[in-house]
This record gives structure tokens, sequence and C-alpha cells, in this order.
């Protein structure tokens, strides 16, 4: 039986990451992966799947709407071979994927693929195509999570489907209905409207992305309509029929009044639940709660004082560079270090056109919390990158503390925002004041400059260029 100082099981992003830190500190370690591939959801069939198919059909789009403008024309019809842009994405997966097998060998981490299952705290068997089993002085569960849905919908992977489904249509939609108008179903939905869908997103809460800031959803909210988006807030779904080939989705709108739509697809996208199957947890002493999340204490230490936990399978946003940080902060735990995350500071991003992007605190948080603050805002359009690109939608909002003038939380919809985020978040980690920020040079013309003239605005409301 080989043995290990540390046992990863799940090889997505918090625990392949958790595994290279371990190695780089010294450990003797394993990962245990179930699929064929290592990456989890994220590089198979979450962020890295869907930012391939946004891009291609971004330049779609590009080509049949916007290029006739720039003086660019393309003599006869653009069209879509789905075929080949589904394998364009299999193939941006498959190079991602074979470099984390490159990094398990680079950094001399065993690889066992199968299901990996407690027998007790230090023992694990690994049921794939042999059983075997390994023994780890600690163990990481870097388990991750899978697509919810709700109880009465029977996703049938073929007109009723999950995320996973919607990366390898084998054609365009005529009419989507999106169920969640969260991350993964606007993201999603935004690819096959481009495309030529038509798309319904049906959403329970009172606004598309309910958990930001609303000064973000309601901006994104516009730019979607204007994009010929339907979409319907505070519809409870009752029930989702498929017919043939058609799927009808029935809701209660706010007045309680029933509402019908029909399309010949629906995506249901309305959150993801922690995943333990097979884990077989209480054999190693792991509690797991009422939610069905590993339960972890400050050092994300579970219930047995060997076993850790990391990413979509514990409480907090699940995120693949939450699960990162996460899994470094295990690995340097185990070494005796003393690592922290402030999660206050993990940004949050939404890769529409125009994107989405925050960290810190919203509006609403800080008005509920009491805390006397003052806003920043800038719009992108006044910009001359912005023009100069023609992406002219969103702004960058600045909060910051009536008093002290700290940065409290930076939201922003707009070109590139998810790049631009950073910048925020280093200057929160230094607990950077709003005229920090507005005092540093930023280069002409970007579309950064719009964080520096929010935070003049934040500052003494002494924006430049508005």
């Amino acid at each position: 039986m080989n043995s290990y100082d540390v046992a990863v099981i799940g090889s997505g992003p918090g625990g392949y990451v958790a595994a290279i830190r371990c190695a780089q500190l010294g450990m003797k370690t394993a990962i245990i992966e179930k699929y064929s591939t290592l990456g989890g959801t994220c590089l198979n069939v979450g962020c890295i799947p869907s930012k391939a198919l946004l891009d291609s059909s971004h330049h779609y789009e590009d080509a049949v709407k916007h290029f006739e403008e720039h003086g660019i024309e393309i003599p006869g019809d653009v069209k879509v071979n789905l075929e080949k842009m589904i394998a364009r994405k299999q193939s941006v997966v498959d190079q991602t994927t074979g470099g984390i097998d490159f990094l398990m060998k680079k950094n001399k981490i065993d690889v066992y693929q199968g299901l990996g299952s407690f027998k007790d705290a230090t023992h694990i068997l690994i049921k794939g195509e042999k059983e075997e089993e390994i023994e780890a002085k600690n163990t990481i569960i870097a388990t991750g999570s899978k697509p919810s849905s709700l109880p009465f919908i029977n996703i049938d992977k073929e007109r009723i489907i999950t995320s996973t489904e919607a990366l390898k249509l084998k054609e365009i939609p005529k009419h989507l209905i999106v169920i969640g108008g969260g991350v993964i179903g606007l993201e999603l939905g935004q690819v096959y409207k481009r495309l030529g869908a038509e798309v319904s997103v049906v959403e329970y809460a009172d606004r598309i992305l309910p958990t930001m800031d609303a000064g973000v959803s309601k901006e994104l909210n516009k730019v979607l309509k204007k994009q010929k988006f339907k979409i319907n807030v505070s519809h409870k779904v009752k029930s989702v029929e498929r017919n043939g080939d058609e799927v009808i989705v029935k809701a209660d709108n706010k007045k309680g009044e029933e509402v019908e739509f029909k399309g010949d697809y629906c995506l249901v996208s309305v959150g993801r639940r922690p995943y333990t199957d097979g884990l077989n947890a209480e054999a190693a002493g792991v509690k797991i709660n009422d939610r069905g999340q590993v339960e972890v204490n400050d050092h994300l230490q579970t219930s047995a004082s060997n076993i850790y936990a990391i990413g979509d399978v514990i409480k907090g946003a699940m995120l693949a560079h939450k699960a990162e940080e996460e899994g470094v902060f295990v690995a340097e735990t185990l070494a005796g270090q003393k690592p922290h995350i402030d999660y206050n500071l993990i940004p949050g991003v939404v890769y529409t056109w125009p994107e989405v992007a925050a960290v810190g605190k919203t509006e609403e948080q800080l008005k509920e919390a009491g805390v006397d603050y003052k806003v920043g805002q800038f719009p992108m359009r006044a910009l001359g990158r912005s023009r100069a690109s023609m992406d002219l939608d969103g702004f960058v909002k600045v909060l910051a503390d009536k008093t002290t003038d700290e940065i409290l939380g930076v939201h922003m919809v707009g070109a590139r925002a998810a790049d631009m985020i950073a910048e925020a978040v280093v200057a929160m980690e230094y607990r950077a004041s709003a005229e920090d920020v507005s005092r540093m040079s930023h280069a002409h013309p970007t579309f950064t400059e719009a964080i520096k003239e929010a935070a003049l605005a934040a500052t003494d409301d002494r924006a430049l260029h508005v």
C-alpha cells in the first residue's frame, strides 16, 4: 500500500492547486480523480469551455453586426458552423487539462483515477479500473459541486438541460428558455442569443444577478434588453414539461398569474450543490451539514483533525479562484505556516459582454450594516478607449468610507471588467483610499481610466471627464 503525507480527493482548481502547493512544500502527495481528465468542473464543463464559446460567439456577432461600421466588408453571408465551434471549445479544454497532467508530473504528484472513498480517517479506497487502497496522513476534500435543479424538474439532458449539456448542443436553439438569471444562465444565454436563438430568462428574484450590487444588476438588465433578451423577474417556476421537441415552462408572475413559456430547449441554471456522493465521509468522522456541505472551521479543518475541505464542497462562494486560495491555504497550514484569506476581497465576475465584476461590499450591504459611505461613479461611454472600440455600455462605481475614504467596494459593468477588477482587489488588499487610487497615473487611453475617474468622483466629486 502506498503511503502519502497528503492525499487530495478531486482535481478541480482547488484540488490540483492544493496538490501542487503541498508538493512544492516537500510533502509526498497523491491526487484522486474519478473522471478520465483532470481539472474538475471548471476546466472540463465550466469556466474554460464557457469562455471559449463566449469568445467564439462574440467574434461571430462582431462579424455580423459591427464589422461593416469598422469598414470591414465580408462578401456573402457569415455563417455559424456550430459543430466546428464546439470542436474548438473542446480543443481548448483538451489543451488545458493536458496542462494539468504536465503539472502533476513536473511536481511528482501521483495521480489515481477512480472514485475516492474513505475507509477510515487515514485510508482511502480508490474504485477505478481496479480497486486500490492508499494511506494518507492528511487528506484534502476537493470534490466540488454539481448543477442543482428544482424538485419537479426532470432533466433529460436532451431538451431540458444543465450547463454541461448546453456546452455541446448539436444545434442552435430556436427559443432557449433559461431558468435562473444568475451568472451561468446569463453567460450561456448570451452565447446562444448571439448565434441567433431567442432567449427568455425566468428568474425567481426581483432582479437578475440578485447577489450582486443592485446598480450593476440594473445596468446589465438594460443592456441585455437592448440585445433583445426577454427577461422575466419575480417569476416562480412551477412546472417544466417536455412534449416531443417542445418544452413548456409554467410560472407564476409577481401578481400570482400563471405565465407560460414555450421553447425547444430549457436550460436549468438555478445554482449548484456540493458534491460528496460516494465519499463515505462518515467513515472518516467527517460531518456534512444539512445543506450537503462539508463542515469546516476557520482553518478549513473538518470534524476529523487530519482532514481538510476546500472549494465548492464547503461554505462560501462557488468560485474557482476561491477554491485555489483555499487549496494554497491548507497546504501552507499543513506545512506549519500561518496563511490568511480575506473572503471579502475575492472578486466575482460575470463573463457576458459587457462584463460585470465586483469586489468588497455592495451598497445594500453597507446600508444594512449602517456604514456611512460615499459613492463615485463614472460612465464607460465618457472614455476615449470605449468610443474607439464601440464598447460604450456600463460604468465603474467606487464605494468609500465617508470618514476615512477607505475603499469598501468596487462594482463595474463594461468591456474588460473581468481583468480590471484586479486593480480594485490590490487597492483594497492594501487598504487604499479612493484618493490614493485617484492620484495614481493610469495609461491613456485605457478602460482602467474609469477606475481612476470613479475614485476621483468618490474622493470629492471631482471626476475630470464628465
